[in-house]
């Protein structure tokens, strides 16, 4: 976790956008439910699903080992 983290902060990335927009870049996901403990945390959620994300971070996370390499990713246009 130590190695996504130093990735996340790198490229400015909350781990929250990345764990959703990773999760939503399957074509077999059609859903994700972050399971809100209050209103203000749907808010957060939409933002996350909005944050724009760089291409090298998900390029940098492959690289390192960090997902599968067949792991689909936002990048890969699916």
């Amino acid at each position: 976790m130590a190695r996504f983290q130093a990735v996340a902060e790198r490229y400015g990335v909350p781990i929250k956008a990345a764990g959703l927009q990773f999760a939503l870049a399957n074509p077999v996901v059609v859903a994700v439910i972050p399971g809100a403990s209050r209103p203000a945390r749907v808010v957060e959620d939409q933002l996350a699903l909005q944050a724009s994300i760089p291409t090298a971070f998900w390029r940098e996370l492959r690289e390192q080992g960090l997902v599968a390499p067949e792991a689909p990713l936002p990048i890969d246009g699916f």
